[in-house]
């Protein structure tokens, strides 16, 4: 649903740049470090705005890079917990074809998750 709203917004925001893009057609001049030029406004605001959705996207795809990294290097450390402690995570039932995801299985349905204390006194 966070897809679609975003999704949604991000076309609001392109039809109202294109309509004040196309409302500003009229030629200005941009000064820049080697000279100056004469440029439709249009463009400059499209451009603009592609340059900002380019850096934002960048910014994005740094973060997720980031967090597969940070993914990794978490999963390697528990392997490694995992490996020192003998631990092994029990296995998630999968669901048969044709039950709902929210409905449990009968076998999943009057087993309780181990607590802590049953995790301790399982060490000694």
């Amino acid at each position: 649903m966070r897809i679609q709203w975003s999704l949604i917004l991000a076309l609001i925001f392109a039809l109202i740049t294109a309509v004040f893009a196309v409302i500003n057609v009229n030629p200005v001049q941009v000064n820049l470090l080697f000279g100056a030029v004469s440029l439709p406004l249009i463009l400059l605001i499209l451009g603009c705005t592609l340059l900002g959705g380019i850096i934002v996207g960048s910014f994005g795809i740094y973060r997720g890079y980031r967090l597969q990294r940070e993914v990794k290097g978490l999963q390697a450390k528990l392997v490694h917990i995992q490996e020192a402690t003998g631990y092994i995570f029990p296995e998630p039932e999968k669901a048969e074809k044709g039950k709902k995801a929210a409905g449990k299985s009968e076998k999943s349905a009057g087993k309780a998750e181990p607590s802590a204390e049953d995790l301790s006194s399982s060490d000694h």
